[in-house]
């Protein structure tokens, strides 16, 4: 139930059309963008991931030291401490590394689908930060742009919060979910005088990879955790569920689009619709996949087999939904509101 109709420009951005932020370094991928509007623009914050350009024998894990600079930490592919298994994370004496290092840069456009990079990259900060951040959800509450990002470190993945109002200055108010969590998309507008939030806290053994709704006085301090949406055994969505963006108002609820991943880790996008003025109460799933990785694009990358989101611009009926695919490469898609909501099973 392929319902995304995908720019025919895809993939937008590719990671040869990039500069490493330093020069020992280039870029590996670029994944999930938060996307928002700003001064008539559409912007990409984009996750871009780096590393050392690689050399034969050797692995090369970066990271972030104590005073915030770039540290390199080399092992040979043969040493026996070595799990060397999963392209995204190794595992060394015990502890697990990432293969990259993320941070966020800035891209805009005037018609959607050109975008040229901006000056402002956001990198991680201090030891919450130390082995980057990844995948923000931008979202705009009155004149304010709230950036909850996943904070990646040797403690685990939490989730950190940095707004503004210009794109310019930037205030940081550290973690706002510690680990392991991560997936934190805001609501756009207050309910009952609250800010809420979607999370995806995650467990080892007991529960699972769910999405929960929390809620807040100030979008700093979270409450009220409540389990919303869970994982469905037999399903495309069977092993993890998260959040994408913030959800969108319309007249018969909160309709989020969120991802999926069944045990071979395939990713897909669904649909929940959560109540107006209760989003704890899920009204509608979809049962299918409004999207799923069917183009080469999607299938084969740095991690094959995945279409991610965490932004989308609405204009009306139309939803502009802009993903990482396959881990490496950012594209954009079109969806009609109305006919995701057509796809949706009511519950009774």
């Amino acid at each position: 139930m392929d319902i995304a109709k995908r720019f025919p420009e895809n993939p937008l951005l590719r990671p040869k059309d990039l500069l490493a932020s330093a020069s020992n370094l280039e870029v590996i991928c670029l994944l999930n963008p938060g996307v928002f509007k700003h001064n008539g623009k559409i912007y990409l914050l984009v996750r871009v991931a780096e590393n050392v350009s690689p050399q034969a024998g050797k692995l090369f894990i970066p990271m972030r030291s104590e005073a915030d600079l770039l540290e390199i930490m080399e092992l040979k592919l043969d040493d026996p401490f070595l799990i060397n298994t999963d392209p995204r994370v190794i595992n060394y004496k015990g502890l697990d590394y990432l293969t990259t290092i993320s941070y966020l840069r800035l891209f805009s456009s005037t018609d959607g689908v050109n975008f040229s990079p901006e000056k402002l990259e956001l990198h991680g900060r201090g030891a919450a930060e130390r082995f980057g951040i990844e995948d923000c959800r931008v979202s705009k509450i009155q004149d304010i742009y709230y950036l909850t990002y996943t904070a990646v470190s040797d403690n685990g993945v939490a989730v950190g919060l940095r707004i503004t109002k210009d794109w310019k200055a930037f205030t940081s108010h550290g973690l706002i979910f510690p680990p392991h969590n991560k997936d934190v998309a805001l609501f756009e507008e207050k309910i009952n005088g609250k800010f809420y939030a979607l999370h995806r806290p995650t467990s080892k053994n007991l529960g699972g990879n769910y999405i929960w709704l929390a809620e807040s006085p100030d979008a700093i301090h979270w409450g009220n955790h409540q389990c919303i949406v869970k994982n469905r055994p037999g399903h495309w969505d069977s092993e993890r569920v998260g959040a994408g963006a913030a959800p969108i108002k319309t007249e018969k609820g909160w309709l989020e689009i969120y991802h999926g991943a069944n045990e071979s880790h395939r990713y897909c996008l669904g649909a929940v619709l959560l109540d107006l003025q209760n989003p704890s109460i899920v009204l509608a799933r979809t049962e299918e996949p409004i999207m799923e990785p069917k183009e080469s694009y999607e299938l084969s990358g740095f991690f094959g087999s995945v279409v991610f989101t965490n932004g989308h611009i609405v204009n009306g009926d139309e939803l502009m939904i802009y993903y990482g695919a396959a881990d490496e490469f950012i594209c954009g898609a079109k969806f009609s509101i109305e006919e995701i909501m057509t796809k949706l099973t009511w519950f009774a």
